[in-house]
């Protein structure tokens, strides 16, 4: 009987000793693979990481605009602090706030992330904080702060470009995305320091060289900074624009922003650039085009006379000039230099209303410039399209069709440069990883109008500036081109408000042979009441700046 009891005990050990070698055999042997893979996965996952972004420089490559650089992030874990008084003492020196402040943030947040230097991060290392952690990143470093922020945009915290250059060459600004290795951390929130083998992994991004002249920028972004100062101004967009390639040389949206503090911004409406972003109506910077159109057909000439009785009726409210003054018999000379409303509309009464219309779509106005920043809005002006006869009219002196400051500029550059629509651009080159380089050459879109029609209707508008309402512009010893234009606002319940105007003022120089043509607009500027005493100052005061930092030749001598 003690036998029996024996050898079943026996027989059990075995088995048992069998069923654990079996076991250890399926987990070590036959699905070993299986098992070390799922035990590395809590140590190591596998992240699409991003190659370092390419930098964006000047034309000259002298001034770095957008720089990739490494970071290093702090991450605090609350709920693993053992001692929140004490880490909170230490980690006030290192992260720069208050020690209250870090308390209360973390009763209240589940985790803080936190931007720390090199300096900071050495004596960080030292302390052995358990429920801190750090990572080293990648990000996107823009030196000059905020100047020319709405050609650059921004980089988000997912790595993506955001409006400007950054978002319109964004795949091109990007290394080579690919799956790499990253250790986690005992908790599984964050990444350890990658080693120098993995960020040789990273594939460069292109870099970009902008069109953008340096001082120019500069002085146009103080220009705005100070009719805020002078003027209340809303907002203000400068443009400086090469007639003859379509390069853009200084491009200022007023107030701007500081892309390396982007997320502290809280009305998202700040980056939104409205020279390509925003429609207004232009008001009577739009004459020319009228004009032009009218001297291509042949059914006007700059010494043509019409008599002003001060209104137009075509149906509806009468048409009235500025101020309601009455002008009597005026050549179309006189119209652009005293910017009479019903002038324009003798001229696009002979057009007809097809063929205006035509004039418009040729000059760009239903369409987007194709310029190299992202999120470029226009209007197919379908209400003007459809509108009743008085619609069209008005249409004439720049109210009731929709455009943005650069389909203008754009406009405009034509009748400087021959006829020729050019697309507007912003990256002047494009420097390739391996060292190839990419120029982006002038874009000729189509021939609006012949040199001829250009040259008259320059004799006319060196007469707006020499004697008409632009005299303000005027710069001794250079004919300049331009044209003053006071604009009312549209209210969105229909009508015009009877308090806020747009003014601006767009012009180019020398006449004879243009060099840069420059756009101003001051929206709901306060204390002035016409662009001729606003927007064609500071056209002057950026005109002889230029004149001056390019050393360009005088047309005459001043005493003459």
């Amino acid at each position: 009987m003690k036998n029996w009891r024996l050898k079943v005990l026996f027989l059990f050990l075995i088995l048992a000793g069998g069923g654990i070698i079996w076991k250890l055999y399926i987990l070590q042997i036959k699905n070993g693979e299986y098992y070390e893979a799922l035990a590395l996965g809590q140590q190591v996952s596998f992240e699409e990481s991003k190659g370092k972004r390419g930098e964006i420089f000047l034309e000259n490559g002298e001034f770095p605009l957008a720089q990739t650089k490494t970071k290093n992030i702090i991450y605090i874990f609350p709920e693993k602090l053992e001692n929140i008084q004490k880490e909170a003492e230490i980690l006030e020196k290192i992260l720069n706030e208050k020690k209250e402040k870090l308390i209360s943030l973390f009763q209240t947040e589940k985790v803080l992330k936190r931007e720390i230097s090199q300096e900071n991060l050495e004596k960080l290392k030292n302390k052995n904080l358990k429920g801190v952690y750090i990572d080293k990143i990648l990000g996107r470093y823009y030196p000059q702060g905020n100047f020319a922020c709405d050609v650059l945009g921004f980089v988000n915290e997912e790595g993506k470009g955001q409006y400007g250059i950054e978002g319109y060459y964004d795949k091109i600004l990007r290394g080579e995305e690919r799956m790499l290795p990253k250790e986690r951390s005992p908790f599984g929130y964050l990444t350890l320091f990658l080693d120098s083998k993995t960020e040789e992994l990273f594939s460069q991004g292109a870099d970009l060289f902008l069109t953008l002249d340096y001082h120019i920028q500069y002085f146009a972004q103080k220009l705005l900074k100070e009719a805020k100062e002078k003027f209340d101004i809303d907002s203000g967009q400068i443009i400086v624009q090469e007639p003859s390639t379509g390069k853009i040389l200084a491009l200022v949206d007023f107030p701007g922003f500081d892309p390396n503090q982007y997320g502290q911004e809280k009305d998202l409406s700040i980056f939104l650039n409205d020279t390509l972003q925003k429609l207004f109506e232009p008001g009577s910077i739009f004459k020319p085009f009228t004009m032009a159109a009218g001297l291509e057909e042949g059914l006007i000439t700059p010494d043509m006379e019409y008599e002003d009785k001060g209104y137009v009726n075509l149906g509806g409210p009468p048409i009235y000039n500025f101020e309601r003054r009455v002008w009597g018999v005026q050549s179309m000379t006189d119209v652009l230099e005293e910017s009479i409303n019903t002038g324009a509309v003798f001229v696009e009464q002979k057009l007809g209303r097809e063929l205006f219309l035509k004039y418009l779509q040729n000059f760009g106005f239903f369409e987007k410039t194709g310029v190299d920043l992202q999120g470029e809005e226009f209007s197919l002006n379908e209400t003007l399209k459809r509108g009743y006869p008085r619609d069209v009219a008005v249409a004439s002196f720049g109210q009731g069709v929709e455009i943005t400051p650069l389909q203008l500029v754009r406009a405009f550059g034509a009748i400087a440069n021959g006829g020729k629509l050019l697309r507007p651009f912003v990256v002047e080159k494009i420097i390739q990883p391996d060292g190839t380089e990419i120029r982006i050459k002038p874009e000729i879109q189509r021939q609006v109008i012949s040199e001829t029609t250009c040259a008259k209707l320059t004799s006319m508008l060196v007469s707006v500036v020499e004697q008409g309402s632009g005299r303000r512009a005027k710069i001794k010893g250079y004919f300049i081109a331009g044209k003053t234009g006071t604009a009312q606002v549209p209210l969105k319940t229909g009508g015009y408000s009877q308090e806020k105007t747009i003014h601006s003022f767009v012009g180019f120089f020398p006449a004879l042979d243009p060099k840069v043509l420059i756009f101003i607009k001051l929206d709901n500027p306060k204390g002035v009441k016409a662009a001729a005493l606003s927007t064609a100052p500071l056209f002057r005061e950026l005109a002889k700046y230029i004149i001056s930092l390019w050393q360009i030749p005088p047309d005459y001598e001043e005493n003459l």
